[in-house]
């Protein structure tokens, strides 16, 4: 669908139906202004000259254009004069199992930029780690729905990096939960705890910065719908629904953001608390240890004691240092300290 050497992707649907692609840029204006006509136009790592062409030939704006191709801009939604500007980002979690002590974030994010006009949409995509083909899916599911116009084709975008979102936090759910078994494992590895633990936290960090303010741009995109495209009532429920899911997942990333302070400070509670239970086995055992110690001190005198220079004043020292020996031990075993 896409050409390899430009990595440009263009569609055009008339009345729902898919009625052409691959065709070039210079193009895309002409088929703009057809009736019914829904255009989509990707670009994946644009250079400059293709989004130069476009912005001179669809009257895009400079700053637009030029906040698609600058690094590190944060999610949002602005309306130009001819166009709706969006940012946002798709994010993913590298799956499998983690290298052991890797504390580099698995959290990998990808910028989709959108120009979103009367009868099209424009995609810009920092690089190929975000698929388009579930995108396009989505929108050829439905041909009804892109008769509405190009409110379908923005929902169907928002609405599959939105999904991508709630993936992610399902996974650090999981990882989370994972964690708090190892937590409360007497045999698991602190260093692994804290290791997962500050990992965890910095994925957590990433993620709110790109899934907390898609509320400010699906508010945005609504208000912009009815100036850009002419209100078509049959999305309201569709954009509300979409609405719902993005409380929801920014929801849950700060329930999740709760939950790894809490398994921090868990942590370090723990520590102590296994700390004070390693000085009172150490303070047990330097008792029983210090009784044999005192007794074989004082009876090393020279002084006579009972059995002084007998085979039986042995007998009953050993006898001594064992019995008292035994009675600290059963004390601080039923104090649990040893």
């Amino acid at each position: 669908m896409s050409s390899s050497s430009d990595r440009v992707t263009t569609r055009q649907w008339r009345d729902g139906q898919a009625v052409a692609s691959d065709f070039p840029l210079s193009e895309v204006s002409e088929r703009l202004e057809e009736d019914g006509s829904l255009i989509w136009v990707d670009l994946c790592d644009p250079g400059r000259a293709h989004l130069a062409e476009l912005a001179g030939e669809l009257g895009l704006d400079s700053h637009a254009v030029e906040d698609a191709v600058t690094a590190y801009e944060r999610p949002k939604a602005t309306r130009h004069a001819r166009h709706t500007f969006l940012t946002v980002y798709a994010t993913r979690l590298d799956p499998g199992d983690p290298t052991p002590g890797r504390r580099e974030s698995r959290l990998v994010t990808s910028r989709i930029s959108a120009f979103v006009l009367p009868r099209g949409i424009i995609t810009v995509r920092s690089d190929d780690t975000f698929d388009m083909a579930p995108v396009l899916e989505r929108w050829n599911e439905d041909p009804e729905l892109l008769r509405l116009g190009v409110g379908a084709l923005v929902h169907g975008l928002l609405d599959t990096v939105v999904d991508g979102h709630f993936e992610a936090i399902q996974r650090l759910d999981d990882a989370i939960e994972g964690l708090e078994d190892l937590l409360f494992d007497d045999r698991g590895p602190s260093h692994e705890v804290q290791v997962r633990t500050y990992r965890l936290r910095k994925e957590l960090v990433e993620l709110r910065r790109v899934v907390l303010p898609m509320r400010e741009v699906v508010n945005a995109v609504l208000r912009h719908r009815s100036e850009l495209e002419g209100r078509h009532t049959e999305l309201d429920g569709s954009y509300d629904d979409l609405y719902d899911h993005v409380l929801r997942a920014s929801e849950w990333t700060e329930s999740l953001r709760d939950m790894i302070t809490t398994v921090f400070e868990t942590n370090l509670s723990l520590q102590d608390a296994r700390l004070n239970t390693v000085m009172k086995k150490l303070t047990g055992w330097a008792a029983i240890i210090a009784v044999p110690t005192a007794v074989t001190g004082w009876f090393g005198q020279n002084v006579p004691y009972p059995g002084f220079g007998k085979g039986s004043g042995v007998l009953m020292s050993a006898g001594v240092i064992l019995g008292i020996g035994v009675v600290l031990y059963i004390v601080f075993k039923r104090k649990s300290w040893i």
